[in-house]
């Protein structure tokens, strides 16, 4: 099992910066990647950003040079952190936390989910 426990969020203007946090804990040896999605109303939830074990980075198009993740290993805990800049309205959304992982052994993907938090962008 692995725990994830989010913190950041809340509201800030357009342009402004943000930063969320995720601490994973529990089975972290088995994490691949951590990554943040997000799921705005009436929206299909999407992958933002991933980091994976060895540091490797991925973005959604949409947020490009202006979010940025990064991770601190620690000896029992993984956190994982999203800095956001010169965020929009569009961003507004609930941004979950993720832990891919899989079972020892085989390619069968188990993923773990934060409580998600909300991150609005006002005009």
């Amino acid at each position: 099992q692995v725990q994830l426990v989010e913190s950041g969020g809340g509201l800030v203007q357009a342009g402004g910066s943000l930063r969320l946090s995720c601490a994973a804990s529990g089975r972290i040896f088995s994490i691949v990647s951590m990554n943040w999605y997000r799921q705005a109303p009436g929206k299909q939830r999407e992958l933002v950003a991933a980091i994976t074990s060895g540091g490797s980075t991925n973005y959604a198009d949409s947020v490009k040079g202006r979010f940025t993740i990064s991770r601190d290993n620690a000896k029992n805990t993984v956190t994982v952190y999203l800095q956001m800049s010169s965020l929009k309205p569009e961003d507004t959304a609930v941004y979950y936390c993720n832990a891919e992982t899989y079972i020892s052994g085989s390619n069968l993907r188990r993923d773990y989910w934060g409580q998600g938090t909300q991150v609005t962008g006002s005009s």
